[in-house]
């Protein structure tokens, strides 16, 4: 895929990379919650949106959707039939007020947003990711595990059947998801990238509130 750059003066900042996809995305106009930070992946060498805590994206294309995660869970939905994918990036389980941050809400939007785009629940299949334990002031109150759970739980709730995760530990993680085919490759970061989330992981802690009660493949890279 071929990319345009403008020339750069000494001492500029690097050029925006374009593609014919990057620039009609961007110039897409985006609803509340719906991801927008589009740039062309050097190492994939494919245009890639990021979606970022609170946000979600869904597409047909074989572009990337990348996020990173430490206690934070990301699902990623695919409807095996119409080849429609799509992924979020929540912080809690449950909170007030209709926000991306929150699971429950999260998970409402995205199966959504996806129906919007022809998906169908009756074929649905995810894959979550996240959940670490990456910060170790943070266990005490098991941010990541109580937004595993939730996810488990309402996917199962909705009959959308988890065919590959990787969850919990002590890892942060990125994920790339490719919707048009739904394979996902995950990576799982050094501990010194943990503190690239504390920030993210804080602020979620600070929120905090209790949790209601109520097959596919995966590759490392």
């Amino acid at each position: 895929m071929a990319t345009a750059t403008s020339p750069l003066a000494p001492g500029a900042a690097a050029p925006l990379t374009r593609t014919p996809r990057l620039d009609r995305l961007r110039a897409t106009p985006r609803v509340a919650g719906e991801a927008s930070f589009f740039f062309w992946d050097a190492n994939f060498r494919n245009d890639a949106v990021k979606v970022l805590p609170g946000e979600y994206f869904v597409s047909d294309e074989d572009l990337l959707i990348v996020t990173t995660l430490g206690s934070c869970i990301s699902a990623c939905l695919w409807d095996r039939e119409r080849h429609i994918g799509g992924m979020n990036h929540f912080m809690l389980p449950e909170g007030s007020g209709e926000s991306g941050r929150y699971g429950s809400y999260a998970m409402e939007l995205l199966i959504n947003q996806m129906m919007k785009r022809g998906a169908s629940r009756m074929t649905m299949e995810a894959k979550i990711f996240g959940g670490g334990a990456v910060i170790s002031a943070m266990t005490s109150i098991n941010v990541g595990e109580r937004n595993t759970a939730f996810v488990i739980d309402y996917l199962r709730t909705e009959r959308i059947p988890i065919v590959s995760k990787d969850v919990l530990d002590v890892y942060a993680r990125k994920v790339c998801f490719l919707p048009n085919s739904g394979k996902v490759l995950v990576k799982r970061l050094a501990s010194t990238n943990a503190a690239a989330l504390a920030a993210q992981e804080r602020a979620a802690s600070e929120k905090a509130v209790p949790i209601a009660q109520s097959g596919g493949s995966v590759d490392l890279f």
